[in-house]
């Protein structure tokens, strides 16, 4: 098929990747001397700059393009993500972060060996980096299949492999050269451009729809599109969820997950550290409000035919056999010359900041918390290690991407719900490190054995719970933050039947 780009698209998608080019060889200037320069930018980023760097890191190509399609179908019970997101920040601001910047860590995970010992350490690295490589390998390969669309108006494997491509080398061009210093300074730049594609969107919508703003909300209003907080049982994003499971999931993604939390120990201190979290937050909302207004004028859009002037309020969410989501749908269909071109960088520049992250993460680990420790009786110096740790991003690029394809594959060709897992694998390892940080930071008890066991325990109890394992077995549906409650308690309750060979001190 034909692209449906014009040539003031392909200028403005040239002109990003120019951008992309000059501030990736501008930030590669810097100098960096050791693995820790390279992995926490020598403790000396400011702190507004990681707030936003964090709010980057948790947006991707699939938040940018899920946002509406939630508010598009539903309402604005989404919000209140983010305020179990503020309060779980608080607790990893005051429990978490003083905990780290107290043992000088480079990854989360070195906390472990201070209660537990070294091989605790590696236990846990070794999850982060098979639960990551599964889940961003998926999210790489949704941000592709979007700019495949785009760009190409299919999803061949050859332009998916493409599209992959082109992300992991903007990702490659910051994360190899500078660490994450580049990456933090680079996330500013992604931020700007996807939130201003947004933006240009809303501006756009609002005024393709013959209506004044009064009219527009009282038609939402009507619709019941406009409701914050849900009080029902019904499980997704209730007020009783939000206090408990996805509280839970959010202090472990915004305190445990390297992926993250790397971004936080680049500050000067705990309290700066403290800080970017609290921020970064404070900033996310009024973003991830963006999204869903976008969401909801593209309701009014296509199922008020009144007020757009489209012909009929059918909604077709199909590509090519491939269900897409409702903004995917207008770009491909309604977005005018140029606004595509935008709508196509933001996309890019959500992914790109999502994917130069988990490298940086990846490699953090797998050099300060498994190479270095094995290589530690050799007296190798900060030169080995700083060109191990450029390997490492290299070799997570490549795992990375072919994760990535392995994804379009599976979809294209079975109907086993491999992306639900994959996106998922994260938050399965999540209810297991609450259970073991738990254990580490509030008791005494638990072990080096103990951490194995509790690591997998809470894994494989979030696994079994899933709809397409014990949904085969019995006809129940386990609400997620259900799942991560009963997987936290395994976890924690594997760590009680150990003793550690020395009392938590602080």
């Amino acid at each position: 098929m034909e692209s449906n780009f014009s040539t003031l698209d392909w200028m403005i998608f040239s002109s990003y990747f120019l951008i992309l080019i000059l501030t990736s060889v501008i930030l590669s200037q810097s100098k960096v001397k050791t693995s820790r320069d390279y992995f926490t930018g020598g403790n000396a980023m400011p702190m507004l700059a990681v707030a936003i760097s964090v709010l980057t890191t948790s947006q991707s190509a699939a938040t940018f393009l899920g946002g509406p399609e939630y508010s598009f179908g539903k309402d604005l019970t989404f919000l209140g993500f983010y305020a179990s997101a503020f309060l779980a920040v608080i607790f990893v601001a005051k429990v978490l972060v003083p905990r780290f910047y107290a043992i000088n860590a480079i990854t989360v995970y070195e906390y472990l060996e201070f209660r537990y010992g070294e091989t605790s350490k590696r236990y846990a690295g070794i999850m982060f980096l098979v639960g990551r490589l599964f889940a961003s390998g998926a999210r790489l390969y949704i941000g592709a299949l979007a700019i495949s669309m785009i760009l190409f108006s299919d999803i061949s494997a050859s332009h998916i492999a493409i599209s992959i491509t082109i992300l992991m080398l903007g990702a490659l061009a910051y994360t190899y050269f500078g660490g994450v210093k580049s990456v933090i300074l680079s996330d500013i730049i992604q931020a700007i451009t996807y939130i201003g594609a947004g933006l240009a969107v809303l501006i756009y919508l609002y005024y393709s729809l013959d209506a004044d703003f009064s009219t527009i909300m009282q038609t939402l209003s009507d619709n019941n599109k406009l409701k914050l907080v849900d009080f029902s049982f019904s499980g997704g994003f209730t007020i009783w969820t939000l206090l408990t499971g996805w509280f839970l999931l959010n202090i472990a993604a915004y305190g445990l997950d390297q992926d993250m939390t790397q971004r936080v120990l680049t500050c000067k201190n705990k309290d700066e550290g403290a800080k970017s979290l609290i921020y970064s937050i404070i900033f996310t909302i009024p973003v991830a409000m963006l999204f869903l207004f976008i969401g909801l004028l593209l309701y009014l859009f296509y199922m008020h035919p009144e007020l757009s002037g489209i012909k009929e309020a059918c909604v077709d969410q199909q590509f090519n056999g491939e269900r897409i989501t409702i903004f995917m749908l207008y770009i491909l269909n309604e977005m005018p010359e140029g606004l595509r071109g935008l709508v196509t960088v933001g996309a890019i520049a959500a992914a790109l900041s999502s994917t130069n992250s988990v490298l940086s993460a990846m490699a953090s680990v797998a050099v300060e918390d498994i190479y270095r420790p094995w290589l530690a009786k050799e007296g190798r110096d900060e030169a080995h290690f700083l060109k191990v740790s450029r390997v490492m991003v290299v070799t997570f690029a490549v795992l990375l991407c072919g994760m990535a394809m392995v994804s379009f594959y599976w979809q294209q060709y079975t109907e086993l719900p491999l992306l639900n897992f994959a996106l998922g694998v994260m938050a399965f390892a999540y209810a297991s490190l609450l259970g073991v940080y738990g254990a580490a930071i509030f008791t005494n008890r638990g072990s080096e054995k103990t951490v194995l066991f509790a690591l997998i325990g809470g894994f494989m109890t979030v696994l079994l719970l899933q709809p397409y394992i014990i949904g085969q077995i019995i006809d129940i549906k386990v609400d997620f933050s259900v799942m991560m409650i009963v997987g936290t308690m395994v976890s924690f309750g594997i760590m009680m039947m150990g003793r550690s060979s020395f009392s938590n001190t602080e």
